[in-house]
């Protein structure tokens, strides 16, 4: 390249700087890079670190040190100054260099929050900028910010600390906290061949799988989307596992799609939540689902468990809904289930072949069974897959949940009333928001009968373990409870005597376990009201702006119920539990209304207000009521 060729690069490098410029001062920003020092203004840095030379993404490069430098570049690092310069002759020179020889010596940068500020080689970075090269060596200096949790960008950054530190990649960030935590579990695992210890295999990620699925989803045009390649690339993982290749034709298929529910989960869209069966049992509800095609023959469908109605109270409880509409449609649905599949990755197995079967319908009745769901109805739209969860919202897979701890509320307004102790025992299941509203709406109906009553929880992290559960109650008991709850309250009663609520009582013959309440599931009322609308619907279009749905029934549907034992509750009290249970199905009382203060004395729903279906369904905090700590929230069961 001769000179005349260079100083023709500049002055296009500076039409696009100009032109970038004024785009920027047109919606009200400075139009100069960013500086670092402006940056720090108000931030402590507790210290400095010397990573040494690095090869760093120019798209990683934002900006300058110091506020002099700065004002020579447009934000996409294009120069301003004009032709006859100085500066412009420098970087012709630098660019006739990159083209006759290559750029070779590294520039000099700081690092802050995994974003790179130049102190030396400015006009280096802004020719390699111009000729769009990846990446420029460069001589790193991090400074690390003082930790602060309420700082989601630090506390983002110093996950990624500890990933670089292990794995010495840079190009990919994150907008969620623990996400670094996620990839280095998958990478934990990850050997792309079997000798592959010839490899950095981080490497071999970062170059061979990373940037290739990059490059697939910025063609398709993820850029758009509200998120970082990086947050698109653990979702994508998340329900397709880690690839150990980049096939460029399966993974363009399978975004296609995906990029619906990226968009979906990133733009923060709310979706459209029915907490009550429609009035209009056709169309008003069947446009509310995902695509399904309406079979003109026997609607098929069937039902997967993650146990058998044997060992499960769970799986029993969706068993005896799966019974009560093969009783209700009779030769119009046909109905099958398949038990003890495995709450892994291997479920995706499982639903796949239901859909190569022919199924019409499929209701996954496991939360944990959320990303297995998701990959099936992504690959197979002309199969209805449900998933039983009240967590999460997708576009290609509707979830349905109850709101059971509205009996749950009832059961500890009875409880509270018969204790004599004035402590009740609550036997968890697993630590997420489910089991933890759950835990609080009980301790909250005892408080509004028993102002001393205090409920004592343990956790047996498991769902079905009636051992476990037993010996668990039996310690609650030593504690001084002689009430007992358990988070799993319909089962197969000749299975267990551990369901339900129940108090203990003494007498001549010794000690007897009494149930005094039963919050229960009727699954069958929501199965039954779905399949009729889906029989009654017809063909329905997946498209962009289409709504998502989750159905959260409670008591007024009939999904979750209440009953309670009128020997042993006392007259009052019966008295108040059915006043109160006409009060929730008619909408007239709310079991979480403040005010409402969590054990470490916040006020977490305000006097007369109700909490928000988000606060329920998030809970991770106990109510005053509740003595104990809460465990970390299991969010693999979530």
């Amino acid at each position: 390249m001769d000179r005349a060729e260079a100083d023709s690069h500049y002055l296009t490098a500076r039409k696009l700087g100009v032109r970038e410029y004024s785009k920027s001062i047109s919606k009200g920003m400075t139009g100069y890079l960013p500086f670092l020092e402006g940056v720090l203004k108000n931030i402590e840095i507790v210290y400095e670190l010397d990573l040494g030379i690095v090869d760093i993404p120019m798209k990683k490069i934002v900006g300058t040190y110091t506020y002099g430098r700065s004002r020579s570049f447009a934000v996409n690092f294009m120069p301003l100054l004009k032709q006859r310069t100085e500066f412009a002759s420098k970087w012709s020179n630098l660019c006739q260099a990159h083209i006759n020889e290559g750029i070779r010596d590294p520039i000099k940068v700081y690092e802050y929050l995994n974003w790179f500020y130049v102190v030396e080689g400015n006009k280096r970075v802004s020719v390699l900028k111009y000729f769009d090269a990846y990446s420029i060596q460069g001589r790193v200096s991090r400074l690390v910010p003082k930790r602060d949790e309420n700082d989601t960008d630090i506390s983002i950054y110093y996950e990624f600390m500890e990933f670089y530190k292990k794995t010495n990649i840079n190009l990919i960030w994150f907008t969620k906290r623990n996400s670094f935590n996620r990839l280095m579990g998958y990478l934990d695992n990850f050997e792309p061949t079997p000798d592959f210890t010839d490899f950095n295999k981080y490497k071999y990620f970062a170059n061979s799988i990373y940037m290739p699925f990059r490059r697939i989803y910025l063609e398709l045009g993820g850029q758009e989307l509200p998120i970082t390649t990086g947050d698109a690339f653990l979702e994508y993982i998340t329900v397709y596992g880690m690839p150990y290749q980049i096939e460029e034709q399966k993974v363009k298929s399978r975004l296609r799609s995906f990029l619906i529910e990226l968009d979906q989960m990133s733009s923060n869209k709310s979706a459209d939540i029915q907490t009550v069966p429609t009035a209009d049992s056709g169309e008003s509800l069947i446009s509310t689902l995902t695509t399904f095609v309406m079979p003109r023959k026997t609607l098929k469908v069937s039902f997967v468990y993650a146990k058998d109605t044997k060992t499960s109270s769970w799986t029993y409880a969706q068993e005896m809904g799966r019974i009560h509409v093969s009783k209700v449609f009779g030769d119009a649905v046909s109905t099958s289930f398949v038990d003890n599949v495995p709450e892994t990755s291997e479920a995706y197995g499982t639903l796949k072949q239901l859909a190569k079967d022919g199924n019409d319908v499929v209701f996954v009745t496991s939360p944990a069974f959320i990303n297995a769901t998701l990959k099936a109805a992504l690959e197979f739209p002309g199969t209805k897959y449900l998933n039983c969860s009240e967590t999460h919202s997708f576009k290609h897979v509707n979830t349905y949940f109850g709101r059971i701890y509205e009996p749950r509320f009832l059961a500890g307004i009875a409880s509270g009333a018969v204790t004599r102790t004035n402590t009740l025992g609550y036997v968890a299941s697993r630590p997420i928001p489910d089991v933890v509203n759950g835990i609080n709406s009980f301790a909250l109906g005892a408080r509004l009968v028993n102002p001393n009553a205090v409920v004592k929880v343990e956790f047996i992290n498991s769902w079905d373990d009636t051992q476990q559960a037993g010996a668990t109650s039996e310690a609650l008991i030593l504690q001084g409870a002689d009430v007992i709850a358990h988070h799993d309250t319909l089962s197969n009663r000749k299975v267990t005597d551990e369901y339900g609520v129940y108090a203990v009582m003494e007498g001549p013959e010794g000690r007897t376990n009494e149930h005094i309440a039963a919050p229960v599931w009727n699954w069958g009322i929501f199965y039954e009201k779905m399949l009729y609308n889906l029989m009654k619907g017809s063909r329905r279009s997946l498209g962009a702006d289409q709504k998502v749905i989750n159905f959260w029934w409670g008591m007024d549907s009939g999904i979750v119920d209440f009953f309670y034992s009128r020997r042993l509750v006392p007259p009052e009290t019966q008295k108040l539990l059915d006043f109160m249970k006409k009060m929730i199905i008619n909408g007239l009382y709310h079991p979480f209304t403040g005010p409402i203060y969590s054990r470490d004395g916040a006020l977490r729903v305000k006097k007369d207000e109700i909490a928000t279906r988000e606060q329920i369904i998030g809970m991770d905090w106990y109510v005053n009521i509740v003595d104990g700590e809460l465990p970390v929230i299991d969010i693999s069961q979530v």
